[in-house]
């Protein structure tokens, strides 16, 4: 369950180590009787700030203000999560960690390398570029 505020790990290429989320886009809100919160499974998109960069990369920050201010917000998918999910064939599957991969604005990853395993739900999503460039499919 990834909700406001959670930090991520971005999975790839793009120079960007460490994402906040700040906005869940696609998620469930079902909270009866209880203040709607947004959580995002995976295969969901979200709004990303960038917190930790390798110095080179597009999300360092510049010497403009205004400029760095639109680097480091990304649009991102949910690739990995440390809450079980669970299967249509009642199997359950976890991993170690948080992790998002950056996306473009035709909904296409960023990078050209995806590192380490992703979820088969993706596939179900129609995030066929994310399978096919990830090191295994979980």
């Amino acid at each position: 369950m990834i909700q406001m505020f959670t930090m991520v790990d971005v999975c790839d290429n793009t120079g960007a180590k460490q994402a906040m989320v700040f906005n869940v886009y696609k998620g469930s809100t079902a909270r009866p009787g209880k203040y709607r919160l947004k959580t995002a499974k995976i295969g969901d998109i979200v709004m990303v700030t960038v917190k930790k960069a390798l110095p080179n990369s597009d999300f360092s920050g510049g010497v403009d203000r205004k400029d760095r201010s639109k680097r480091r917000k990304a649009k991102a998918v949910v690739v990995r999560m440390r809450m079980p999910t669970r299967r249509p064939d009642g199997s359950y599957v976890r991993f170690d960690s948080n992790a998002v991969v950056l996306l473009d604005e035709k909904n296409e990853p960023r990078g050209t390398r995806i590192f380490g395993a992703v979820a088969r739900e993706l596939r179900e999503k129609n995030f066929m570029k994310i399978v096919s460039l990830a090191e295994e499919v979980v």
